[in-house]
């Protein structure tokens, strides 16, 4: 496929719910085009597009393929996307480098919960929309049903721009309102015959048409104050030349309707893709981040690309999926990262169908192409000949849903930790963290379907088996007495023994960390050996009293002690100040300390009682409540963080899957009684076991 201007592509992607056809689309399309041999599918694990074998496996799509359709001498870039939540940071870094996003929705189902979010999030990129109402074939399918439920929910802006004949087992075609003719999909070909409508079907279309045109008509003013004064109704070529113009001002959101998986309705859409969808000129939406300023897509500049997605492919190492800002791209060009400040050779040019990739000889501004084996090029990055443009990168989720991840063999502990490391540069929305304290590898993704997809993959490329294991909630221990020990260590050997005898109090020292202080008088201790006791001190604190967690907040006093001439050293003192600090501790009523949440939970209004009572039953309190910006309602609450360290799951199932919230841990509160209870249980168990 040579490169084409970039007036003649089109970067489309598909979006919304699984299972509501966006694949399925992207592979009739490919079919009718001629560029497949066959219709792919998803059901029997024969799609060209759904290829990774985690795809196969669960039948839904994990992340973004590339369908570069050619119709005439345009070319259509169909990116299809995930529909699934956890997988929703690739569908958004996808959908920055499209000018159309594509809604489908199922015509039983009509517009789910991803299908709503998306669409909040491609109206805050400033993305034209345009909605594809699929399986109008399927047993209790209702296109007005359909409609009205999208008009409920996304406004009135939505216009019909194709119609049903007939619907479930009695569809058979759909009406251009356009163009106002009927087409029909032969099974036997992969052209669709074009026809006069139908006479049963001529009111219905003349309906649609004229709430088409009232929409359209608002791309033009003059024409709008002539149409209002009740002149004569659009003509044909007013209609045509005005609605690219109302779709890329948001005036109209066209609406079509079919059946993908017999293709009815998909030869017209594509028809209309090239013909009125936005080109990648009208964009609009990359800023430089040093002045905000819009970076306009043109041909006639410097090259410079914008870098949407990388992947790590076990075969051919990392592939980087760019939008050709400006300029042309071509093999063996050098560009500038601007983050690095680094150069790139870009060894090859190519496009991707599915899985497979075709070298192309150059790119044109506007474009989709991918690039192998860039070696410091991460996606957000910008690439430029002198490295001066750096683009704004999109605020993705952030993840909620911590593991902590072991290889069951530890001989395979680094390939553990290289494969994760990858995928953490690849996919934003995977965080991957060491805890010192716990000795734990924790990732934090968007969901458990996302951990065990990364645990397939690695265990099918890299052969490492791994187990989950809760993740430590990092408790704290403290007291909230004073008191005073004595601690005294006196130990005979053969030669040289060991003694050390320091008297320590502990005092509550609440906010203010661990303090240390000498009063010792009359040199009981001499002084090189106080920071002995100090040393000793720190170590116990480290172990624990209660339950093996880190104690904070205490002022440590020595105030008295004795010593040998010989036997008192450094190692002496260390262990007499750790007997008397846990002589003391058991004095000083000792406390757990468990960390605190503060969390944001936006849910609808008719779900905020369920979740506040959830949050009751997890020991939580209700701080207050707000209105979000999307009208939904954000509960503000502080909860014990181990209650809710994976209330991801949780909150989908309350929600069905529209909620999502942010969490902060900030500080302490004593744990109840029956909580320390366990944790000093399952310490005293593992001490038992020798771990």
């Amino acid at each position: 496929m040579a490169a084409p201007a970039t007036e003649h592509v089109r970067n489309v992607v598909l979006v919304g719910q699984d299972g509501a056809g966006k694949t399925s689309l992207a592979e009739a399309m490919l079919y009718v085009s001629g560029k497949t041999p066959r219709m792919g599918t998803t059901h029997d694990g024969k799609s060209y597009l759904d290829y990774d074998p985690e795809e196969i496996k669960r039948k839904f799509t994990i992340s973004t393929s590339i369908a570069p359709v050619p119709y005439k001498d345009y070319k259509i870039n169909v990116l299809d996307t995930s529909g699934h939540p956890d997988f929703i940071g690739d569908t958004l870094a996808t959908m920055q480098a499209a000018e159309m996003a594509l809604f489908m929705v199922d015509a039983v189902a009509g517009p789910q919960v991803m299908t709503t979010k998306l669409w909040r999030e491609a109206e805050n990129m400033r993305l034209s929309r345009a909605v594809y109402i699929n399986h109008i074939d399927r047993e209790n399918a209702n296109f007005d049903s359909a409609m009205a439920l999208l008009h409920a929910r996304f406004g009135a802006r939505l216009g019909a721009v194709t119609i049903p004949m007939g619907v479930d087992k009695d569809f058979k075609g759909v009406i251009d309102v356009i163009r106002m003719k009927a087409r029909y999909h032969d099974a036997s070909s992969t052209e669709e015959r074009v026809d006069e409508i139908p006479a049963e079907y001529a009111e219905i279309a003349q309906a649609a048409r004229e709430k088409l045109c009232d929409l359209v008509a608002e791309a033009d003013d003059d024409l709008m104050m002539k149409y209002l004064d009740g002149e004569e109704r659009l003509t044909q070529e007013e209609l045509e030349s005005l609605l690219d113009k109302a779709i890329a001002q948001d005036l109209i959101v066209p609406v079509f309707v079919g059946s993908t998986i017999i293709m009815q309705g998909v030869q017209g859409l594509m028809e209309d893709i090239c013909t009125y969808f936005p080109h990648p000129r009208s964009h609009g939406r990359f800023r430089q981040m040093a002045d905000g300023a819009t970076i306009p897509i043109d041909e006639t500049k410097r090259p410079s690309a914008f870098v949407f997605k990388t992947i790590s492919d076990p075969f051919v190492g990392r592939l980087s999926f760019l939008k050709v800002l400006s300029g042309y791209l071509e093999p063996g060009v050098e560009l500038i990262n601007s983050r690095t400040g680094k150069k790139e050779r870009l060894g090859k040019i190519q496009v991707m169908m599915g899985k497979e990739p075709m070298d192309v000889k150059s790119a044109k501004a506007g474009d989709i192409v991918v690039v192998p084996k860039l070696t410091e090029t991460r996606s957000g990055d910008t690439l430029s000949v002198a490295g001066d443009i750096a683009i704004e990168p999109l605020a993705l989720p952030t993840p909620q849903y911590p593991v902590a991840i072991e290889a069951v063999n530890k001989k395979e502990e680094d390939k553990l930790g290289t494969f994760l490391a990858r995928a953490a540069e690849a996919d934003p929305t995977i965080r991957l963290r060491r805890d010192e304290e716990t000795h734990q590898t924790v990732l934090t993704a968007m969901g458990d379907t996302q951990v065990d997809m990364l645990l397939a993959r690695l265990k099918d490329q890299n052969g490492v088996e791994v187990r989950l294991v809760p993740v430590r909630v990092p408790y704290r221990e403290t007291i909230r007495k004073t008191a005073e020990a004595q601690g005294r260590h006196k130990k005979q050997t053969g030669g040289a023994g060991q003694f050390g005898d320091c008297w320590l109090r502990l005092e509550p020292n609440p906010g203010a960390g661990y303090e240390f202080v000498d009063e010792i008088k009359g040199g009981a201790i001499p002084n090189g050996l106080i920071p002995a006791v100090d040393k000793g001190v720190q170590d116990a604190m480290r172990e624990g009293f209660l339950a093996g967690y880190p104690m904070v907040d205490i002022k440590c006093v020595v105030f008295d002690g004795s010593y040998h001439s010989v036997d008192s050293n450094e190692m002496a003192f260390k262990t007499a100040a750790r007997i008397g600090f846990r002589a003391a501790c058991e004095k000083a009523s000792p406390v757990i300390l468990e960390p605190m949440a503060t969390m944001d939970i936006a849910v609808g209004e008719e779900y905020a009682g369920t979740i506040m009572g959830d949050i009751s039953t997890r020991r939580g309190r209700i701080i207050g409540t707000d209105a979000g910006e999307a009208g939904e309602t954000v509960i503000k609450v502080r909860v014990p963080y181990a209650e809710v360290i994976n209330y991801t799951k949780e909150l989908r199932s309350l929600t069905r899957g529209s909620g999502s919230y942010t969490i902060s841990v900030e500080g302490y509160e004593d744990a109840p009684h029956d909580v320390t209870k366990k944790l000093i249980e399952a310490y005293e168990a593992a001490r038992a076991a020798g771990n």
